[in-house]
């Protein structure tokens, strides 16, 4: 059911550097900003087919003092795949809209502690539209 591993979520000091190391050095393309009350406070970064990193800065968003804060993974089947990971027993949050108009849930108390995301992207997601992406946590 698992699709692909759709982003990793990293922590930055300095966005700048982070945007000249990824994208000037490694050829990644950025494909939107996050921004809080207009200020951009990170960015998501194209990687190849469809795998992402996600940047954020680590003044700006709860940091867990570990450079990554959580793997995503990509479904075509959210709903199945919820229905799978609490039969296995595991517990999961509510299935979501997130403010990249992607729909989501988050599996809980993961036993290695590194939070894992599950998407299903829409024909509106930023991912495909490049358009800014508000948070509003």
């Amino acid at each position: 059911m698992i699709k692909r591993i759709a982003h990793v979520c990293i922590g930055a000091t300095d966005l700048v550097e982070i945007e000249k190391l990824y994208c000037g050095a490694l050829g990644f393309t950025k494909r939107f900003d996050f921004t809080k009350k207009g200020k951009v406070v990170g960015f998501y970064l194209h990687a190849g087919n469809d795998t992402f990193l996600e940047v954020f800065h680590a003044d700006e968003v709860p940091w867990h003092g570990s450079p990554i804060r959580h793997l995503c993974l990509e479904t075509d089947d959210l709903d199945g795949l919820m229905a799978r990971v609490k039969a296995a027993g595991y517990e999961t949050g509510e299935k979501t809209m997130g403010a990249d108009n992607t729909w989501q849930f988050w599996l809980k108390n993961c036993p290695n502690g590194v939070a894992i995301e599950v998407q299903q992207y829409t024909k509106d997601s930023c991912q495909h539209t490049g358009k800014p992406c508000e948070i509003t946590w």
